[in-house]
């Protein structure tokens, strides 16, 4: 019983401790450092099934100055327009990185892969605010945008964003006509199948198989 309240408060604490980003506290929690984010819906069965890792990781990683593991419910008031403005299509998704500028993570999800990438990632890395983290050909990209007027740069980065929901559709419809295929050719089979079948094969073999035996072809 002892062992079991123990466990309980151990669980709450964890619970506790977990940062949990809404558009209220995401530019206060996330400032200055390279964060790991887990995007889900209370419901998904994978987010569920990722969730003690994923818990285990935040808890193992809380406290430091430089990266931050953190949560977002896509299904809250305050965390559902931080999913769309990353574009988030699926549960769980989890991206990293600089918060103005979020990167997939293509790895894996249990704790032992995600733990190497967070020991391993979760460091300051060159941006606008670590110019000194830059290699030269990077710093000159970032003074080439610093010098595009707001309006022109929204503009750009709209554009760009565009292009990738393009990149994005043109391969669901590519996948959609490929299934579309799939069904008709599957479709097609089958009733080759089925019309070799009734043209008397079943009954071809049953002789073959009688004249094996020894059967007369007499009737």
């Amino acid at each position: 019983m002892r062992f079991a309240t123990l466990a309980i408060i151990g669980l709450m604490a964890n619970i506790a401790n977990a940062v949990e980003l809404t558009t209220s506290n995401y530019d206060a929690e996330t400032a200055g450092k390279t964060v790991f984010i887990k995007f889900f819906a209370p419901w998904c069965g994978h987010c569920k099934k990722m969730k003690p890792d994923w818990d285990k990781l935040m808890e193992e990683t809380k406290g430091s100055e430089v990266g931050l593991v953190a949560d977002v419910d896509c299904t809250s008031d305050g965390g559902k327009p931080l999913c769309d403005a990353n574009g988030v299509r699926g549960y769980p998704t989890l991206k990293w990185g600089d918060p103005s500028s979020l990167e997939d993570y293509q790895g894996g999800r249990d704790f032992d892969t995600l733990k190497k990438f967070a020991d391993e990632n979760l460091k300051p890395i060159c941006s606008p605010s670590n110019l000194d983290l830059c290699d030269d050909e990077a710093k000159k990209e970032i003074e080439k945008y610093l010098a595009v007027a707001e309006d022109a740069l929204v503009k750009m980065i709209e554009e760009k964003e565009a292009e990738l929901e393009k990149a994005e559709s043109d391969f669901k419809t590519f996948v959609e006509s490929l299934q579309k295929q799939y069904q008709d050719a599957t479709q097609e089979k089958e009733e080759k199948i089925a019309a070799v079948k009734a043209s008397g094969l079943s009954m071809m073999k049953k002789v073959q198989a009688s004249r094996k035996k020894g059967g007369s072809d007499e009737l």
